[in-house]
Formats: structure tokens, C-alpha cells, sequence
């Protein structure tokens, strides 16, 4: 039994704790509380005092793609056009990263997440070998989603399955407590209408989640409702048959049965209220992702209703490839101030509900909220220690406010999961940082000479 104390203790599912404390044995939480109650609960357990600091839980990034870190500034030139980005991304891991480059990649992005107060990612991978691994390295929980390839074909949708269930089923042999595997059909307008039936099928029949690119630009929407647009002209080029379905997105996912899977759906910008009522009724859930959307200019989620229409929401960072950090915080603070600004915008999203965003709406959006989220006993011990030393924070007159808006990542001091340290006062637990930076740095030339 041990207890670590600190000046706030954040719950989330219930109100600020000052002079907190939580005890934890093994992997999972015993109790909550002030750290006078506690002590007396428990006289024999170790103490160990944060002070100004605030132990709050791990943040939980729904959308992550861990083995395009290495890419990080690498497409930045490109990013004017999707397409384009698109493209480049995909010829660069086929053709000139191995797939030892591609652990390597994920391997940096989980040490990323778990300096930045991470402790969970629903992570999309083409190899999703790679960040599957990598969870496992750094102890970190997560949801691996086994991605597609590019399948539009419907005569090939057999073949294309058999595919990605032999993936899935492979690393879902290696599972632990704490990496599970999904599957990811990458996108409505990547992935033909029968591929998309057999996975739902398949995800219904033995429990699997999913998750979904969707709604994520105008050149998607273009597609799907009119078939036109650069996707569209990239089809007809390839001589590549598509059917639009003069929907939009979720309403086709809904349309196919998809929905009836929950999927994970990243990205919904290019939504509405018909496309709102189809997520909340079907149980799916969102991945908001402002930084990346803004990033491609494409445009400003309506954040704010996702909220207010009690979606399933969590934040993600997506890839480094088109955020260029993964700093829960900082895209936090990014959805609050976009969301304000958003013309249509209804109301102001506060700090309370961003924090709650990125830590217990995180874990329901991954179907995760029993286990992790919030501190509250018997929740497994996954949790974070933010100092709140810096000058730049004080003074304190609303800790989530204080959270939010004044503090970052790099105030995270201590990162734990089911219990465990893997991170504290700068140094990873579970990686060797120098050895692990060299290699990032070898492929990283060798990107730049190719």
C-alpha cells in the first residue's frame, strides 16, 4: 500500500480534493480522499508528499497513428493540399522506412505520451505491429486498431478481409492486460461498402472495436455527396469504380450498419445535427482532433455540441505528422479557444469540460470509463503528478483552469499505469532514451538523403 498526496488531488468525477491524497495498492486505487482521512484509514502505508502539484488521471488520446512520428515536419510542405499529404505519407512508409524504422518511430511516440502525462492512446496502425509493441515496451494501456489497407475495390473486399483478420488475429494473440487490438477500416471513401459489411460483421459477432476516419474534410464530403472533387478525379484516373452515395458520411456508416458496431469515429468535422443524433443514438463515440484539423485548414469541429448532444468525446492528438506534438494539454487548451471562436459557435466550452475531455471522455470514447478516467476506488491506478511550480501558473484560483490554460506538458512529473511508474522528473522508466534518439536520428537522415 502506498499513498502520494499533493496539494489538489483532481478526481474528475468528483469535485477538487485540496491537501488530496490517493491510495494505491498493486495496480488499482484503494481509496481517495484528504490526505489527513487517508492516513488514518491507512496508518502503515507509505507516504510519499508532491506538494504543489496536482495528481489527477492519465490523459487518454483517442486517435493516434504512433508509427508516423518519425515523419514529424516531414510532410509540413505538403499539407496546403490533403491529397497530396496523403500520398507522400503513404509512398514514404512503403517505399523508403523498413519496418525495424517503423517500431523505431512508435517507440518515440509512445515516449512522447508518456512524458506529456499520457497513459492510454487508441492508436490506428497500417503496421499496427508497431504500435502495438510499443505500448507494450513502455507499459503503457492502449487500443491498437489494425488498419486497412487501401481497399475500394468491392470484387476484393474476400481477400482484403482475410488480410486484415490475419493481422488482427495475430496480435490479438499477443494481448496483455493492458494493449488490446480493433480493427480500423480507414475511411468511407478508401474502403468499399462490402469490406466495410464483413469487418462490421466481424466486430459484432466476436466484440471488437473499431474505429473510423470520418467527415474529416471537404474533399471527403465532395465525394460522398456529389462525386466530385480531387478524390473523385483520382478514381476515374486510376479506373477505380465508385459508387457516391449521396450521403454524408455518418449517414452512410449508419446507412451500411456500421454504427451498430460503436466505432470510434476521428475527426467529425464536416458534421451536422442529423450526423449527431445517428453517433449519440447508435452509441459510437468521437475523436476530436482541432490541432491536425486546423493544421490542414480543414475547418473547425463543432466541439461544443459534441458536448452538449452527450456525445461519447475524447481529444487526440492524431499524428505527429500533422499536429507535430503530442501535448494532451496543449490540445486542449487549442479545442477550447477554437471552439469559442467556431462563427456557429453557441456557447464558451469551459475548462472543467475540456479536462474532463481529455481524461474521462477519452476513456468513454474507447469504451474504457469502468477501468480508467477518473480517480475513484477500484479504478485501475493509471494517474499523472503536474507540478505547479512554475511561476507562469500561479496563482491558483481554478485548478482546472489552472490546468488548462496555464500548464503544459512539460509540467508532468510523474506518469503511472496499473500502478506503475514508467515515468518521473524527466527520465522514462521504461526506455532508453539516448540509445532510442540515436536511431530516430540515423532514419531521420536517411529520409532527408532519399
Amino acid at each position: 500500500m502506498k499513498i502520494l498526496s499533493a496539494e489538489y488531488v483532481l478526481p474528475i468525477s468528483a469535485e477538487p480534493i485540496k491537501n488530496g491524497a490517493v491510495a494505491i495498492e498493486n495496480d488499482k486505487i484503494t481509496s481517495i480522499g484528504t490526505l489527513a482521512n487517508l492516513q488514518k484509514q491507512f496508518p502503515n502505508a507509505s507516504i510519499e508528499n508532491f506538494g504543489e502539484a496536482v495528481i489527477m488521471p492519465g490523459f487518454v488520446n483517442c486517435h493516434s497513428h504512433l508509427e508516423l512520428s518519425i515523419m514529424r515536419g516531414f510532410l509540413d510542405e505538403v499539407e496546403a493540399d490533403f491529397f497530396r499529404w496523403l500520398i507522400k505519407l503513404s509512398v514514404t512508409r512503403a517505399e523508403k522506412l523498413t519496418e525495424q524504422d517503423i517500431e523505431i518511430s512508435a517507440l518515440l511516440g509512445t515516449l512522447e505520451g508518456l512524458r506529456a502525462g499520457v497513459t492510454c492512446f487508441g492508436d490506428i496502425g497500417r503496421f499496427g505491429k508497431a504500435g502495438f509493441e510499443a505500448l507494450k515496451k513502455t507499459g503503457l494501456r492502449g487500443v491498437v486498431f489494425q488498419e486497412t489497407e487501401f481497399s475500394p475495390h468491392n470484387e476484393k473486399a474476400v481477400e482484403d478481409f482475410e488480410k486484415l483478420q490475419e493481422k488482427f488475429l495475430n496480435l490479438k494473440s499477443t494481448e496483455n492486460e493492458l494493449v488490446k487490438v480493433g480493427m480500423s477500416p480507414h475511411a468511407p471513401y478508401t474502403v468499399s461498402r462490402c469490406l466495410f459489411e464483413l469487418i462490421t460483421d466481424y466486430a459484432l459477432s466476436e466484440n471488437i472495436k473499431i474505429s473510423i476516419h470520418a467527415a474529416e474534410s471537404v474533399t471527403e464530403e465532395e465525394l460522398m455527396l456529389f462525386g466530385s472533387g480531387a478524390m473523385a478525379e483520382f478514381y476515374r484516373e486510376r479506373g477505380i469504380h465508385w459508387t457516391t452515395p449521396k450521403l454524408s458520411s455518418i449517414e452512410y456508416l449508419s446507412e451500411i450498419g456500421v454504427l451498430q458496431a460503436k466505432p470510434l469515429l476521428a475527426h467529425c468535422i464536416r458534421t451536422n445535427e442529423r450526423d449527431w443524433h445517428l453517433i449519440a443514438e447508435s452509441g459510437s463515440s468521437v475523436a476530436h482532433c482541432p490541432k491536425s484539423n486546423a493544421k490542414f485548414g480543414h475547418s473547425v469541429a463543432p466541439f461544443e455540441k459534441f458536448l452538449d448532444k452527450n456525445l461519447r468525446v475524447g481529444l487526440g492528438s492524431d499524428s505527429v505528422a500533422s499536429n507535430n506534438t503530442c501535448d494532451l494539454l496543449e490540445e486542449g487548451r487549442f479545442a477550447s479557444l477554437t471552439a469559442r471562436t467556431r462563427e456557429e459557435k453557441t456557447r464558451l466550452v469551459n475548462a472543467k469540460e475540456v479536462v474532463e475531455t481529455i481524461t474521462l471522455g477519452g476513456a468513454k470514447a474507447l469504451h474504457l470509463e469502468n477501468e480508467i478516467g477518473s480517480l475513484e476506488t477500484g479504478k485501475q491506478a493509471d494517474l499523472i503528478v503536474l507540478s505547479l511550480k512554475n511561476v507562469a501558473q500561479q496563482p491558483i484560483h481554478d485548478i482546472y483552469a489552472t490546468v488548462l490554460f496555464a500548464s503544459n506538458a512539460r509540467d508532468v512529473c510523474l506518469t503511472m499505469v496499473a500502478g506503475q511508474e514508467i515515468y518521473r522528473d524527466g527520465e522514462s522508466k521504461t526506455i532508453d532514451e539516448g540509445e532510442l534518439m540515436a536511431e530516430v536520428r540515423m532514419i531521420a537522415r536517411k529520409m532527408q538523403d532519399s
